[in-house]
């Protein structure tokens, strides 16, 4: 993580994580650790001691349930600011941590630790992280949460984090993904690295692409589809009851018809369709995934895209979330505007 000469007065949340990064104790971690045994007996128990939203997923049609019950202690750890039990869910030999969205990143679990040591104790103490959907299993998967008010930022933000484990289920590389328009345009502005910082890698090749065969074939048919702007190939993909998504645009378009109209009316105007996107990374198996994108010559440069299949492997629900702060007002108005049907 980079060490700058920071300004003087009111620290900002990126200033904190800093300035807690270049001291602190790193506990050991090398293994995940257990539930801490209220948590654990209250489970056991039937209990309802839990934070809202982590014991009990929403939306986990299109994950495993390896993968559900993996990671809800996860979310649970860090809604109680326990800092040893989170980060044993990280590998410490293979570890990558980037906010897409601001820039932060750490290359290393004991650089982690530290920040995030300064960091908790600023939170609000009724601060909970917790997932709505999960897409994947633990080989990787797209995680989407929310983290309530206070803990980055005055609003709540939604994020879709990019996810790969190792064969023990320990996080070897996470990559956040969300809409700075929640957060705050102005917050944004201040809390983003400058430039000169933001990470160049975002370190795919260190996990490699251990998304499952069918779902990485329907993210490379549909971003070269899209890359054309060859709408007509890209809705072949689409089952005819699908959903269409866009996170910062505000819009949920219903059926296949739908969408084709949307998209060839909208196409040229939204960051993951025409000439320079292209596919960074898959994730997922044969019923939820996704992929992160990156698009050159636009206003956005990156974002994510989440997927779910149905049992013929054809898509029902696409999300796309980027951050929709490189947008002007004119932009989202046109994107909203395309949605209307005459």
């Amino acid at each position: 993580m980079n060490q700058g000469t920071e300004p003087t007065g009111s620290s900002t949340r990126r200033q904190l994580l800093r300035a807690a990064a270049v001291g602190g104790t790193a506990a050991a971690a090398a293994t995940l650790l257990p539930a801490p045994g209220a948590w654990a007996d209250t489970r056991a128990r039937g209990g309802a001691q839990y934070v809202a939203g982590v014991d009990v997923i929403p939306d986990a049609s299109h994950a495993t349930n390896a993968l559900v019950t993996h990671i809800r202690g996860y979310y649970q750890a860090k809604s109680d600011k326990n800092l040893d039990w989170q980060m044993s869910y990280f590998s410490r030999e293979q570890f990558t941590y980037i906010d897409a969205i601001l820039g932060w990143h750490w290359y290393a679990w004991e650089d982690m630790h530290k920040a995030l040591a300064g960091w908790y104790p600023t939170w609000p103490a009724d601060s909970k992280s917790y997932p709505t959907r999960l897409l994947g299993d633990t080989t990787s998967a797209i995680l989407v949460f929310t983290d309530t008010p206070g803990m980055f930022g005055p609003g709540q933000v939604r994020n879709f984090g990019a996810v790969n484990f190792d064969r023990h289920g320990r996080i070897e590389r996470w990559v956040d993904y969300w809409d700075s328009r929640q957060f705050g345009v102005s917050d944004w502005q201040k809390e983003q690295e400058p430039p000169n910082q933001w990470p160049t890698d975002f370190r795919e090749s260190t996990v490699g692409e251990t998304a499952s065969p069918l779902m990485r074939r329907v993210a490379a048919a549909l971003a070269e589809a899209l890359r054309t702007n060859d709408i007509a190939a890209a809705m072949d993909l689409f089952s005819s009851d699908a959903v269409f998504e866009d996170v910062p645009a505000h819009i949920q378009i219903t059926s296949k018809a739908s969408i084709h109209a949307y998209l060839t009316k909208a196409g040229s105007a939204l960051p993951y369709v025409g000439a320079g996107t292209g596919v960074r990374h898959v994730l997922g198996n044969d019923v939820g995934g996704g992929y992160e994108w990156t698009a050159s010559g636009g206003p956005v440069p990156r974002g994510i895209t989440g997927i779910e299949l149905d049992p013929w492997g054809r898509i029902e629900r696409f999300t796309a979330v980027w951050n929709g702060a490189y947008a002007d007002d004119a932009l989202l108005t046109l994107l909203a505007r395309k949605a209307i049907e005459r």
